[in-house]
This record gives structure tokens, C-alpha cells and sequence, in this order.
């Protein structure tokens, strides 16, 4: 009997290594098309403007800033006019980032033709017309998005993106698959690095009160990612690493 369990526990454990090592390879293969896309078209995917993308067979782009403006900057529109674009939104450039990679025949994940310059309403069994699903289990897609001024490819669980471009999701993979691709990516810490416990918006997943500034939590509690310390950690000897408490954020270019 003991035999029986060692052997299901350690297949379990190939099983999450497999998941993790996956979930790196696809973050790698896109960040490879990107940076083979730029190098041929000296512009991110979703970002061109409107006259190389008509060049070169993309789709049109629209008039406005996060319609495909070539200003290095992925943002998504809340609607199609000015001053609608916004690095948070999942609309525009950030869903037309995938539709060019498609068209450049860079990656071949057959995703739906998002338009520069709509940002239509998707209902969560539209997601993976729109995001690559992400190998990990939970729902997990990936998605891009950018502030100050940096871009990052984020993971987390979609429900869906409202009309608008706002995008609805929580956290998708458990601590222990954070913390180990973290440490195999970047350099392990949640906080700090190219690769951080954020979501799309910004916002850390620890939990909802370390959302906020009179949060002082430590140890970590079930429902968070990572400590509070003054050197935050993974919370990995938490419930053995296995609660689906974080979400990941990949700076890229």
C-alpha cells in the first residue's frame, strides 16, 4: 500500500512539474514570436500603425491612440474615439497583439480576428477564441497588458471582458506552480524581478486586504499568495503550496 501511494504522489508531482514547464514554454514561445515580429516589422504585434499594417496585409487599424498608434505601448479602448485607450483593457491593441502574431504566422493558436479599434463584450466561453489557454489547469489564460509604459504578458483566470474592455479575473494557479516558475524564470520573489504575483490590473495577489495600505499580515493566511514581510515569499508552506492563490505578471520589451 505504501508502495501504491509513493507512486501516486510522485506522479502527481511530474504531473505539476509537466504543467509548470509547459506554462514557461509557452511564455517563451511567444515572447520568441514577438521579438521576431518587432525584428521584421520594427513594431510589437497589435501596436502597428496603420500604414505598415495595411503594408504588409494586417488588419486596418483604427485612428486613434491604442488602435495601432506604433508608439511601443500595447493599450486596449473602452470605445472607438479619442482618449478611450487605456494599458488595462482588453480591447484594441492588446486583443489585436494575438490577431497580428496569428496573421504573421508566428504562432498558430487559431484565435478569433479582434478589430484595433472595437472593444466588444466576451462571454467567458469566447475567451479562447480571444486568449491562449495556458496549460496549468483552473482556467488560466494569457493576456497582455501594460503599465507605466512597460508591457507584460499576465496569467491569471478569465471569466470574461465586459463591453469596454475590462477584463474579470482571480487567481489561477496554485502558489507552489507561482513560486516555482517565478524561480525557474526570474528570481523567485513575488514582488520584485520581471516576472511578479500581479494581476492585469495592477493588483497584487496576496489577498483583498493586502490590497490595501493598512495591511500588515504575516504570516500568510490561507487565501494569500505570498507573505507581507519586509522580504516578501511565496507562502508555499501553506497549505502545502496546493491553494490556487496567485496570478502571474511577465514584463516583455
Amino acid at each position: 500500500m505504501g508502495l501504491i501511494v509513493g507512486g501516486v504522489l510522485v506522479g502527481q508531482d511530474l504531473v505539476r512539474a509537466a504543467e509548470v514547464r509547459t506554462a514557461i514554454s509557452q511564455v517563451e514561445k511567444y515572447s520568441s514570436a514577438v521579438s521576431t515580429f518587432r525584428s521584421k516589422y520594427n513594431s510589437l504585434p497589435g501596436d502597428l500603425s496603420a500604414s505598415v499594417a495595411s503594408k504588409f496585409g494586417f488588419v486596418a487599424r483604427g485612428p486613434n491612440a491604442g488602435e495601432g498608434d506604433g508608439n511601443g505601448i500595447i493599450e486596449g479602448i473602452s470605445t472607438d474615439a479619442a482618449g478611450s485607450n487605456n494599458g488595462f483593457l482588453e480591447s484594441g491593441e492588446t486583443t489585436t497583439f494575438w490577431t497580428d502574431l496569428g496573421t504573421a504566422t508566428l504562432i498558430d493558436d487559431n484565435l478569433s480576428s479582434a478589430k484595433p479599434n472595437t472593444a466588444p463584450a466576451i462571454a467567458f466561453a469566447e475567451l479562447g477564441s480571444y486568449f491562449p489557454l495556458v496549460k496549468l489547469g483552473h482556467g488560466n489564460h494569457i493576456y497582455v497588458y501594460s503599465t507605466g509604459g512597460v508591457n507584460y504578458y499576465g496569467i491569471s483566470k478569465l471569466s470574461s471582458v465586459a463591453q469596454g474592455g475590462a477584463l474579470a479575473s482571480s487567481p489561477g494557479m496554485t502558489v507552489e506552480q507561482a513560486f516555482q516558475i517565478d524561480q525557474k524564470v526570474d528570481d523567485g520573489a513575488p514582488t520584485t524581478g520581471n516576472v511578479t504575483a500581479v494581476y492585469n490590473t495592477g493588483i497584487i495577489s496576496e489577498n483583498s486586504a493586502a490590497q490595501t495600505s493598512a495591511h500588515a499580515a504575516n504570516p500568510p493566511g490561507l487565501t494569500d499568495c505570498y507573505d507581507a514581510s519586509a522580504t516578501p515569499a511565496y507562502a508555499v508552506t501553506v497549505n502545502k503550496g496546493v491553494s490556487t492563490n496567485c496570478a502571474l505578471s511577465f514584463r516583455f520589451q
